[in-house]
């Protein structure tokens, strides 16, 4: 059999299965392409928080990187947790040779609202690693950390957006998720808007789900998808994920990766 596209997370370690590199490698199987892995980050987590992370040597993170790239190849790259600066260097210098769309998850916090970065994280990721970005995906707090600005409405979403362009990326998907009301996502470059209007889902379980639109943008790119079709193809599934989103534990839990395939196997009863 041929194989199938080959995308190539690099983030962190997600203990309770719900969100990081465990999220990428249930979305990129359910959206049929070959997810593989190179760790920075271990957490330990569960629903209703995240206790204490430890990073990767930068020499470990590398050596993931190299043996991955000099040998299989990707299509596409999504980045995720990295949570210093010397962490984003030595990915980024890494990623400078690589030719392959990279989606960029910028995450700062997690669910329950706990850091995920170190002290000078945030600089090295304006100046290093979104110029290297096809598409950059933060929500709103994130964005607000990137630019400074406070973002209450669209028309801020949209100026915070701009300024993100400003910083190098080709794409910007200003999530909205945060805002009251039904939710819009703004996908900006420095010409056009695309509006992605949509409607929210009564549910408080959504742990995964910044990590789940990363991986799956990244997914649809690496099968030829222009930006605006991969997003768009990407918010369909991850919509379908929050709908079929399950409590676990005492606090948050994640959406469901496996949805498609739960609706099929439903369905042939």
């Amino acid at each position: 059999m041929p194989a199938p596209p080959r995308v190539l997370a690099i983030a962190g370690s997600d203990s309770g299965g719900g969100a990081g590199i465990q999220a990428d490698l249930k979305t990129m199987l359910a959206l049929g392409v070959h997810g593989m892995t190179v760790i920075c980050a271990v957490t330990a987590q569960n629903s209703v928080g995240v206790q204490g992370y430890w990073e990767l040597p930068s020499a470990a993170v590398l050596a993931q990187l190299d043996s991955v790239l000099s040998d299989i190849g990707a299509q596409a790259i999504k980045t995720g947790m990295l949570a210093s600066a010397e962490l984003v260097q030595t990915v980024c210098d890494r990623l400078a040779e690589v030719a392959a769309p990279v989606v960029v998850d910028p995450v700062a916090v997690s669910k329950h609202g706990d850091s995920l970065l170190s002290a000078g994280t945030l600089d090295a990721v304006r100046e290093r690693l979104l110029p290297l970005a096809t598409v950059v995906t933060p929500n709103l707090y994130e964005a607000e950390l990137l630019t400074g600005l406070r973002i209450t409405d669209e028309g801020e979403m949209l100026a915070a957006a701009q300024m993100i362009i400003a910083m190098g990326p080709q794409w910007v998907l200003m999530k909205g998720g945060h805002l009251r009301g039904n939710p819009v996502d703004l996908l900006v470059d420095r010409e056009r808007v695309v509006r992605y209007p949509g409607q929210r889902i009564p549910t408080v379980h959504t742990h995964g789900t910044g990590c789940t639109l990363a991986s799956a943008i990244a997914s649809r790119l690496a099968f030829g998808d222009d930006v605006p079709t991969a997003v768009r193809a990407a918010k369909e599934y991850v919509t379908g994920a929050i709908g079929g989103a399950f409590a676990l534990g005492a606090g948050i839990g994640p959406v469901d990766h496996g949805w498609r395939l739960r609706t099929a196997t439903n369905a042939g009863r």
